[in-house]
């Protein structure tokens, strides 16, 4: 073999080596990085686990007996209005009234356990909270944006009794509001549309006809892994997931009809239409609702039922005279229309429950948790007159440093709406 053979082949031999040099050094680079993924996935799991331990009480962290001196008891035992208000969203008295329903319900009902029989007669002695302490749990669950482990702490509950107890009471309370006269949710009837038209005229006049105002309200979900439930929920316009709800307001101040859960990919127009019906049948002519453009109020079935602000762009009456008279109308159209945003305000303002992404996968309870709110609304503004429709009903909460809650909670982080939480600031302040 010739010398330059020699030098070819040691050539070779040389690369083949560098070749297993590089081939071992990637394996240990992967390997490497491997241990780092790895490392960084357990070290995610022990943060998430300490997390779930921050949030996570068992019954020897807690006081020792849910009947006695817990935050809840001293609340209930001083029965004040203002401390009633602020983390429940009722007075006394009509706590009272709610009370009386739902404790008869509470104490006839056994609670649902997959290890008991429907038929098992209810083990009060054995619950941890009579009837008046699961009404205050359900009350500061929908008024409050509180995890559980705050309601854990003012309730003295384990995790598990907690939740069973919200399920079971949101039930009750829900079948309890809709045999009260004051929480119904009613349409107009005879009368009352020019009643409603008095209060209105008296600071609008040119808005003869007008009993009401209505507006959509978007609240936001959960995400889901279903992808159909995905697109249902998606709304382009807002880039975000949410359901859609329609509500009517009167002049008084009451909700008159409502569209509720509906999926959040759905526009207004078509939520709204059980409303629409309720315009085209039994509503007296005359009379139409004031809402803002998103709603058509030109089809031949509902034409002059609803009246909204001019849109930009709209041809204007040539005449002076007639002009100026459009602008003042329209001054008022969009003055009126106001009432039906601060209703939605009032909701989300003060059932903060309505601030945090609600439940995706439970439809059911979504739509009972709604209703209830909505007619917690209702007594809220017949018998506490807390409703800024017909008062100045802000007062309270404001007073408690509430303003950005109130004036701008669609652009506060749920983190920040859980650390600005009144229920919660109450509490703390109370210990």
């Amino acid at each position: 073999m010739s010398e330059d053979q020699l030098c070819i082949l040691q050539l070779l031999a040389e690369e083949e080596e560098e070749d297993r040099v590089e081939d071992d050094l990637r394996i240990l680079q992967a390997a490497a990085a491997g241990a780092l993924i790895y490392l960084a996935a357990s070290e995610s799991r022990q943060q998430r686990n300490q997390r779930r331990q921050r949030l996570y009480l068992t019954r020897n962290e807690l006081l020792p007996d849910p009947r006695r001196d817990t935050p809840w008891q001293k609340l209930y035992e001083r029965r004040n209005t203002r401390a009633f208000i602020t983390t429940m969203g009722i007075d006394v008295p009509t706590f009272k009234y709610i009370l009386e329903g739902f404790t008869t319900v509470w104490d006839s009902t056994p609670i649902p356990r997959g290890d008991l029989p429907g038929s098992a007669a209810p083990r009060l002695s054995r619950r941890s909270l009579d009837s008046a302490g699961a009404l205050g749990l359900i009350l500061h669950y929908l008024n409050s944006t509180m995890a559980d482990v705050s309601l854990m702490q003012i309730f003295a509950l384990i995790p598990s009794t907690v939740s069973r107890y919200i399920h079971f009471s949101l039930v009750i309370l829900l079948s309890v509001l809709r045999q009260l006269p004051e929480s119904e949710i009613k349409w107009l009837e005879g009368e009352e549309f020019q009643e409603n038209n008095d209060l209105i005229v008296a600071r609008h006049p040119l808005l003869t006809g007008a009993f009401g105002s209505m507006d959509g309200l978007n609240l936001a979900v959960q995400t889901s892994a279903d992808q159909e439930i995905e697109n249902a929920t998606f709304n382009g316009w807002l880039h975000n997931h949410f359901v859609s709800s329609v509500l009517a307001f009167g002049a008084t101040g009451v909700i008159i009809a409502c569209k509720l859960n509906a999926p959040g990919s759905w526009h207004d127009s078509r939520v709204a239409r059980s409303i629409y019906e309720k315009l085209r049948t039994e509503t007296p002519e005359g009379y139409y609702l004031v809402t803002d453009t998103a709603f058509p109020r030109g089809t031949d079935q509902i034409k002059g039922c609803i009246r909204a602000p001019i849109k930009e762009g709209t041809r204007l009456p040539a005449d002076p005279a007639e002009r100026a008279r459009v602008y003042a109308e329209n001054r008022q159209l969009l003055s009126y229309r106001q009432t039906a945003e601060w209703g939605n305000q009032a909701l989300q303002g003060s059932f903060g429950r309505l601030r945090v992404p609600l439940p995706i996968n439970y439809s059911n309870m979504r739509a009972d948790l709604l209703e209830t709110i909505i007619r917690l609304y209702q007594i809220r503004t017949r018998m506490v007159g807390i409703n800024q429709i017909s008062t100045v009903y802000m007062d309270i909460w404001r007073e408690a440093g509430q303003d950005r809650i109130w004036s701008d909670f669609a652009n506060i982080l749920f983190s920040e709406q859980r650390k600005n939480d009144r229920v919660a600031r109450f509490h703390l302040e109370e210990v």
